[in-house]
Order: structure tokens, then C-alpha cells, then sequence
């Protein structure tokens, strides 16, 4: 076992029935419960007026309004900025593996009543706080589990939350991941390891649609693979037919081999800075039977759209799917910046009547921020441009309307005059 964990994270004393009953109460400061009676699960450092007891991080604790009245039931966790995570609005309800496996259950039932719980298909099973399991990111790849833990209150219960699907799901391996982002403003030790099963020598080979894809659950980014934009694959596929296409930050040639494969687009560009990433791309080319029709380059993307700009070269098609640019609200208006130049060359380089598919992933930008972006760069390149479809993610990763940070992704396609 490749292990980085941080073991008394998940110390807990024999019969220490605090990670199931209130150890403590965390009163708010006025006025600071109202999103919380509504189902948002984040109680932030400033909104809390005092804690009173003596619960430890990770330990469970009710929290309450500043004259008393009951708002939800959750985990704290002194070391983040965001203190307490509540699970259950439900005054009596213990935090037990009674209530977890519920909330489990109903996740995973809501995939399979989608028919997206397949072998050899990818689906997100739990998508944290829009499944009402704020923390816990759950990625099925074929029959294998990649589990991302993004909170301490998960990390307590790992054992059992792993142990409630593996009997759920009896998969052939679950995989644990903390991001070292997240590990650091959650007070964990990043982790990167097998904790059921055994480690495969080989990727995971899923499909979509038509398309074949090799997963690498154990090294790839985020949990392996970007679930989040496979219906938007195959979907702006058919905007491309006969297009030459760029697909830049393409990753393992997600947009590119769709294009190729259901858009029968002539010919593809896939453009990224990892080579690991690229190596996939390449086999999954060959998989495909589509490797004669398609280039990757090993580059930066502003880089290589300078140089591209500057060789004279056009494109029928654009695909840009850059990483998170806002990390933090701090970040944003940095981010736009990023994502004007990014939109304003790739007007550039587009041929008339072309096709820009142009996306977001950062939380932190809205889309009408996103939106108001493009319309600055429609402005300043001085190019018709008509927004064709709105695309977000799929029916696997639900929008809570009491937690509006879950939407995140933006993908916009437009026609370019």
C-alpha cells in the first residue's frame, strides 16, 4: 500500500461515541443562519459567535442560531475556514452508519435510476454537498472506485464509508485521494493510495458513446478523468464535421477524439502541458483507429496559440478547456483576464463561420461572469459572435439550489462570423 495519511486523523478512542452524538454546540453570530436554514451545509469561521464544550476536530456538534433554535447537525474542524460542515437538519438524528449508508444508497440510486451505473462507463456516484455528503467525491470507472476525500469529517469516517461501499458496489479496487490543496486548507496529509483491493498494472478502458478511453485512476488528474464534461463531448461533436480542429488543454483527447470519432471532423491538434496525459492520448488514438487524423503537441497553450498566431495558421473549430484559473475569490479577476486573451486569440485564429466551444471550471466564476467575458472579447475582436448552446455538467453531478457553489462548469459553443 502507497500510503500518505496522517494516521490520528482518523484516531478515535475506543467508544468514543462523539463521531455519532453532539459533542459540543457552535452558536452563530446574528443574522448568519439564514443560508443555513435553507440547506447550506458550510458554517464559515465568521459566522461563529462561540463553541460551547470542548468537541475535537472531526467530532460532531449541533449548531444553533444566536438565540438557541436548532439549525443542523455537523463536524467541526477548527483547522479550516470553513469550521463546520452540516450533514443533517433532523434535531435526534445520530451521525451514524445508519444515516451515512442512507445517504450513500440514495446517491447511488439516483445513477442507477439514470442507467449511467454501467460496466466499462464512468459515472460520479456521490457528488459531495449536492448529495448531501459535503466532503466525500465518489468516481466509478468500470468496476473501480476513486474516492476523494475533500474533508476532515470524511477522513474520520473513512473506513466506514469505504466498508459501506464496498458492500454497496463490490468493486475490484477503491482508491483514496486527497488534492494537496485541499489536504492543507483542511488540516489533513494529502493521500494517494489503494485502500481496497489492488492496484491494476493497466488503465481502466471506459467508453463513451462510441469513443474508448484509457483511465489511469491511480495517477491521472482530479480522480482520473473529467466525468464532468462527458455528455458535453459528445455533444458538441456534431458541431464539427469536416472542421479542422484545435483542442487545446485536451488532457487524454477527450473533445479531440470525439470530434474525430462522432463529429467525423477532419483532422485534430490536441495541445497539453502534461506528457503523461498526452501518452494516454495517444493510445487512446490508437484505440480508437484515429491516429492518421490527429496531432498532439507538448506545449504550453498561451505559448502555442502565440505561435500559432503568429505562423498565420486558422482552424474550423476551438476547443478550450483550461484548468481552474480562480482558486479563490481572490483569483477571479485574474482568471478573466486569463480567459480573455485565451478567447480573444483563438477569435483569431478561427476561420469565418467557425466554431469556438470555450469552458470554465473554476466555481468562483459565474457564468454570467463567464458570459459578460465573452461578450467583452466579441467586442474587442470585432467578430459576430452567437452563442449556439449553454452546456454545464451532467445529471451525475446535481446542482443543489441550497448550495449554489456546486455548479461550477461553464461550456459555451458559438458560431464565429
Amino acid at each position: 500500500m502507497n500510503a500518505s495519511v496522517d494516521p490520528t486523523v482518523f484516531a478515535s478512542p475506543a467508544g468514543d461515541g462523539n463521531l455519532q452524538f453532539p459533542a459540543g454546540v457552535v452558536r452563530l453570530r446574528p443574522e448568519k443562519w439564514r443560508n443555513l436554514v435553507a440547506g447550506h451545509p458550510w458554517v464559515f469561521q465568521s459566522a461563529v459567535a462561540s463553541v460551547e464544550g470542548t468537541p475535537r476536530d472531526g467530532e460532531v456538534v449541533d449548531v444553533v442560531s444566536d438565540n438557541g433554535t436548532f439549525i443542523g447537525r455537523g463536524v467541526i474542524n477548527s483547522r479550516s475556514r470553513l469550521r463546520v460542515r452540516i450533514y443533517s437538519q433532523v434535531p435526534d438524528r445520530p451521525l451514524d452508519a445508519a444515516f451515512w449508508q442512507e445517504r450513500i444508497d440514495r446517491a447511488i440510486r439516483w445513477r442507477e435510476t439514470l442507467g449511467l451505473v454501467q460496466p466499462a462507463r464512468a459515472v460520479r456516484l456521490v457528488y459531495s454537498e449536492s448529495d448531501g455528503l459535503s466532503g466525500l467525491i465518489v468516481d466509478r470507472y468500470d468496476d473501480q472506485l476513486v474516492v476523494q476525500v475533500n474533508a476532515l469529517a470524511v477522513a474520520r469516517r473513512l473506513d466506514l464509508l469505504l466498508d459501506l461501499l464496498q458492500e454497496r458496489l463490490a468493486p475490484s479496487a477503491i482508491y483514496v485521494r486527497t488534492p494537496a490543496e485541499t489536504a492543507k486548507a483542511e488540516g489533513l496529509q494529502p493521500m494517494d493510495y489503494v485502500a481496497r483491493g489492488r492496484r491494476r498494472a493497466q488503465a481502466v478502458r471506459i467508453y463513451e458513446g462510441q469513443v474508448a478511453f484509457l483511465v489511469d485512476v491511480g495517477a491521472g488528474q482530479k480522480t482520473g478523468y473529467y466525468i464532468d464534461q462527458r455528455d458535453n463531448r459528445q455533444r458538441v461533436a456534431r458541431y464539427l464535421a469536416n472542421r479542422h480542429v484545435l483542442d487545446l488543454f485536451c488532457y487524454t483527447g477527450g473533445f479531440g477524439l470525439h470530434a474525430l470519432v462522432h463529429g467525423q471532423a477532419a483532422s485534430v491538434v490536441g495541445v497539453d502541458g502534461s506528457e503523461a496525459a498526452l501518452d494516454l492520448a495517444a493510445q487512446n488514438a490508437e484505440l480508437n483507429n484515429v491516429q492518421p487524423a490527429v496531432q498532439w503537441v507538448h506545449d504550453d497553450a498561451f505559448r502555442f496559440l502565440d505561435g500559432e498566431l503568429e505562423a498565420g495558421r486558422r482552424y474550423g473549430a476551438i476547443v478550450l478547456d483550461p484548468p481552474k484559473f480562480a482558486r479563490n475569490r481572490s483569483q477571479i479577476r485574474e482568471a478573466l483576464r486569463a480567459y480573455h486573451y485565451l478567447n480573444r486569440v483563438a477569435l483569431r485564429l478561427l476561420e469565418p463561420d467557425g466554431i469556438l466551444v470555450t469552458c470554465s471550471c473554476s466555481g468562483n466564476i459565474t457564468r454570467s461572469d463567464f458570459l459578460d467575458m465573452l461578450f467583452g472579447v466579441a467586442q474587442r475582436s470585432a467578430r459576430r459572435l452567437d452563442i449556439v448552446e449553454q452546456l454545464g455538467h451532467g445529471p451525475d453531478h446535481p446542482v443543489s439550489m441550497a448550495c449554489p457553489e456546486t455548479e461550477y462548469l461553464k461550456c459555451v459553443v458559438c458560431r464565429v462570423e
